[in-house]
């Protein structure tokens, strides 16, 4: 079962206190989903950034950095590129 919205927002900000974290309800008024900024070069623990809208190879899947890709993917939910600089993220 996926963790519920309000808990992974507690724990990406206890994660990465830095991080730009809100509803998609106040960015389009769509339901569910988290909204986050791919610009603000939140580093992961290897100093690169946790969102790359053109980061490849092993360190990125479409764009999202494996640590928060890999931290998302554990507790049910998935990054969604919106445009190159606003990510998503959905229950799976």
């Amino acid at each position: 079962m996926a963790t519920t919205r309000k808990k992974l927002i507690e724990a990406l900000s206890t994660k990465y206190p830095k991080m730009f974290l809100r509803t998609t309800e106040e960015f389009d008024g769509c339901k569910g989903g988290i909204w986050s900024s791919g610009e603000d070069n939140v580093p992961a623990k290897d100093g690169f950034p946790l969102f790359n809208y053109y980061g490849e190879g092993k360190r990125y899947e479409l764009g999202v950095h494996t640590e928060i890709y890999n931290f998302l993917e554990k507790h049910g939910w998935f990054a969604e590129w919106h445009d190159c600089g606003t990510i998503m993220f959905w229950i799976i």
